[in-house]
């Protein structure tokens, strides 16, 4: 029975080099299938962002940052994981310690933007809905956004020299220090997620109990500052679809991170978990990079909007194209004006007014 430091020695990131061809090409597609829809997603909704002027809000630009980051995730590292789950246990790619530093620091890299991306959107949002408009437009400035986005990226470079410690495990010394570094990562998931859920359930806190804001958890609203005028009250059903939709993006984002960190803090202070385990763990905080666009793009109204006038409208050959209301106004025939009796012309000028009447009245 292989241990743990011979399947992080000998194996890519999250592929088990000792289970079954059948495993590892179920695994292969599986990252495939990842690679192509996070690609194309991120992909979509950068162009989306860069090119309606409607989208370029400061949420956006961090949504957009998550993206990038996202896209080396599904578009650089999760090809190369796939084919490298098809080569065979001995091949010399697997082994390769720089090899596995890059693809390390790579996925690192991508990771932990896309994490800083997630809190930046969630803060944005929440400042807006619970402080001042003034307070609002004093922080998220242009050249601080900038700032924002260029230290998620700056930090994320400071721990990539040790991220390849979680697997990469050779020797007692790299044993420990690895266990040191998935203790590091599982805190600070932890502690990113506690400051998530502090922000979206304090959204969620506000719009339940004021009705004096906008429906703001439609989050495409922050073009429309510095709120020239005060929007109704959104309705009760609004207001429960909205936080419906708060929690279940909370819920798909602790699905992804949780088990990771759950899985390394175990390892830490028990014993490690099976590899199986790790891989799952691992899985799900990489599928993330693919599912992100959707989680922020699904509600709003703007984004839907302008995907559906840059993507073809899928129609049968048969099918012939649904004229326009100006259209058919014009094709249809003229009705025919029927004489007007007397009483008709009199009961039409009552009902019109006295000016009226007296116009549609027979000489």
């Amino acid at each position: 029975m292989p241990n743990a430091s011979s399947w992080s020695a000998s194996s890519p990131l999250l592929l088990l080099w000792e289970d079954s061809s059948g495993t590892r090409i179920f695994l292969s597609l599986l990252y495939a299938v990842l690679a192509i829809s996070g690609t194309l997603s991120n992909v979509m909704v950068i162009y989306l962002v860069f090119s309606f002027k409607k989208l370029q809000t400061t949420s956006n630009a961090f949504i957009v940052n998550g993206c990038a980051a996202d896209l080396s995730v599904c578009a650089l590292w999760m090809p190369q994981e796939a084919v490298l789950g098809l080569l065979p246990p001995n091949s010399s790619s697997l082994r390769s310690a720089e090899y596995r530093l890059l693809r390390g620091g790579l996925l690192g890299l991508g990771l932990t933007v896309s994490l800083a991306s997630h809190l930046l959107v969630a803060f944005n949002r929440y400042v807006l809905i619970t402080k001042l408009p003034s307070v609002y437009q004093a922080l998220y400035q242009r050249k601080h956004t900038g700032c924002m986005i260029g230290l998620s990226w700056a930090l994320a470079l400071l721990p990539v020299p040790l991220l390849p410690g979680l697997w990469t495990l050779g020797s007692a010394q790299s044993d420990g220090s690895s266990r040191y570094t998935a203790l590091l990562l599982a805190l600070a998931v932890l502690g990113q997620t506690a400051l998530l859920l502090h922000c979206y359930l304090g959204i969620v806190r506000r719009v339940r109990g004021s009705a004096k804001r906008v429906s703001v958890l439609n989050f495409h609203l922050l073009h429309q500052l510095p709120f020239p005028a005060a929007p109704p009250p959104p309705r009760r059903a609004q207001r429960r679809l909205s936080s419906v939709s708060v929690l279940l993006l909370c819920c798909v984002f602790l699905l992804g991170t949780q088990p990771l960190v759950w899985v390394s803090l175990l390892g830490f202070f028990l014993r490690p978990a099976p590899p199986a385990l790790q891989a799952a763990s691992w899985l799900l905080l990489c599928s993330l990079s693919a599912l992100n666009p959707l989680l922020y793009t699904w509600r709003s109204e703007e984004f839907r909007r302008a995907a559906r006038s840059v993507l073809p409208r899928a129609e049968g050959p048969g099918a012939a194209p649904r004229p326009s209301a100006a259209a058919g106004a014009a094709a249809a025939p003229p009705c025919p004006q029927l004489p007007r009796r007397r009483g008709t012309a009199t009961a039409t000028a009552t009902a019109t007014g006295s000016g009226a009447s007296a116009a549609a009245a027979p000489r």
